[in-house]
C-alpha cells in the first residue's frame, strides 16, 4: 500500500505540469472548456511537451555543469523546473490563440484556412475595433463604442459608450448616460461601422452636444 501512495505521487508529480498547462490556457481564453476526457487528453499532450522541455533543460545545465558547478539536480529542480516550463507554455499558447498568430502564419503557407479565434464571432469582435449599431429583437437600434462583448453569441452583456438611438429621424444620443449594458439575447445582429461613418457620426454628435449646451447657457 506504501509503495502504491508513492507511486501515485510520483504519477501527479509527472503530470499536474500539464494540468498546470491546461488550466492557464483556458483561463487566459475565450475557448470553451471541453469534455472532462478531452481536458485530460489535451492535459497529457502538454504533459509530454513540458517533459520534452524539461529533458532538454536538464540536459543543457548538466553540460554547463562540467564547467561550472551550480548544485546537483534533482527531483526538487525537477519539479520546480517542470513548474516553470509549463506556466512559461501556457502562457504562450494563450497569447498565440488571442493574437491568431500561430494560425496566420499557417495560413500564409497555406496549410490551413482555420484561424485561432473560438468563433467567428469572437474573431470579428478582436479584429473590429470600431463602433457598432445593435439591431435589437424589438427593432430598434442602439448604436455606441463597445468597451466589452460577449464571447459567444446568446450569452453574456454587450456594454456600450458614446450611445445613441437611430430611428428614421435620424440619431439621438443619450445625454448624462456613460454606459448601457444589453443583453445578448436581445440582439438580432450587428453591424461594425467603417471610418467614414465613425467620422461624420463623431461631427454629428460634436455639433448635437455643442447645441445642447447653448440650449442650457
Amino acid at each position: 500500500m506504501e509503495n502504491l501512495a508513492i507511486d501515485i505521487i510520483s504519477l501527479l508529480r509527472y503530470l499536474l505540469p500539464g494540468f498546470l498547462s491546461a488550466w492557464i490556457f483556458y483561463g487566459f481564453t475565450s475557448y470553451p472548456k471541453p469534455s472532462q476526457f478531452e481536458r485530460v487528453v489535451q492535459a497529457l499532450i502538454f504533459t509530454l511537451i513540458v517533459q520534452a522541455v524539461v529533458y532538454c533543460v536538464e540536459a543543457v545545465l548538466k553540460w554547463i555543469g562540467n564547467y561550472f558547478v551550480w548544485g546537483a539536480w534533482s527531483a526538487n529542480s525537477e519539479l520546480i523546473t517542470s513548474i516553470v516550463v509549463a506556466s512559461i507554455m501556457g502562457f504562450v499558447f494563450a497569447y498565440f490563440a488571442n493574437t491568431d498568430k500561430f494560425h496566420s502564419f499557417a495560413r500564409h503557407l497555406g496549410i490551413t484556412r482555420e484561424t485561432s479565434y473560438p468563433s467567428e464571432w469572437f474573431g470579428v469582435f478582436s479584429k473590429k475595433i470600431t463602433y457598432v449599431i445593435l439591431h435589437l429583437n424589438d427593432e430598434r437600434r442602439i448604436y455606441g463604442w463597445p468597451i466589452e462583448w460577449p464571447s459567444e453569441p446568446g450569452k453574456g452583456h454587450f456594454s456600450l459608450q458614446q450611445v445613441s438611438w437611430l430611428d428614421e429621424n435620424g440619431e439621438t444620443p443619450l445625454s448624462g448616460v456613460d454606459s448601457v449594458l444589453i443583453k445578448s439575447e436581445d440582439v438580432k445582429w450587428v453591424e461594425f461601422m467603417n471610418m467614414a461613418w465613425e467620422e461624420k457620426n463623431g461631427e454629428e454628435i460634436t455639433e448635437s452636444a455643442t447645441a445642447a449646451a447653448n440650449g442650457w447657457s
